[in-house]
């Protein structure tokens, strides 16, 4: 498994006439762990959305491993070099059960081990929208790593460890340090700004590298 260099360059997206990412410019070499800092409301989960397709770009590109979109299926092909983990979890209430969703990553026996490792392996057969802040964002992170071990070459997780103490923002930030791949993660967290390689900041839309 190779990792992917990602590349943000002039992304601008907007919310009706707010702009919330102002022509931020952000080169993240492959292999290299990002931390992106700054107040809620700075536009880090915009950019991290837009990078997924889940945002559109209003001017600028994202390019990873040199592949950048401009079409729905090519979002979709770019998508699975990707693991994600998401803000502010909402599993709605469905019965879409833990095990099924760590089997979504592509890799359920490195999805299922990494859930062991977290502590939320017996949680299995629970419905997602049962589990805690915690439990849940342990789940989505297991997938993660199972979408890594399946062949994604990119991590991009977004305030992974907002909803548990500090053992577990420490268990959480060693972890993505370890993983082979190119990781850019959204985190207030010190512990997870030490363990990454660089941290960005961003503020009003604008970024600088600190």
């Amino acid at each position: 498994m190779t990792a992917a260099a990602v590349t943000f360059t002039a992304v601008t997206c907007r919310y009706g006439r707010r702009t919330a990412v102002d022509a931020v410019d952000l080169d993240v070499a492959a292999g290299e762990h990002v931390a992106l800092t700054g107040a809620n409301g700075s536009g880090k989960t915009t950019l991290l959305r837009a990078a997924l397709g889940l945002h559109p770009l209003a001017g600028g590109t994202v390019t990873v491993g040199g592949v950048g979109a401009r079409r729905s299926a090519e979002w979709a092909r770019r998508r699975r070099d990707v693991a994600w983990v998401p803000q502010r979890l909402t599993p709605g209430r469905f019965p879409l059960l833990v095990d099924e969703l760590l089997d979504s990553g592509g890799h359920p026996e490195a999805a299922r081990d990494a859930a062991a490792r977290l502590g939320v392996a017996g949680l299995g057969r629970r419905p997602l929208h049962t589990l805690s802040g915690g439990q849940l964002q342990r789940v989505f992170l297991a997938r993660a790593i199972g979408a890594v071990a399946a062949g994604a070459r990119l991590l991009f997780a977004d305030e992974p460890t907002a909803a548990l103490d500090f053992d577990g923002q420490e268990q959480i930030a060693t972890l993505l340090a370890r993983l082979p791949v190119t990781v850019v993660v959204v985190s207030h967290d010190r512990a997870m700004s030490r363990a990454c390689d660089r941290v960005a900041e961003m503020a009003a839309g604008r970024l600088r590298v600190i």
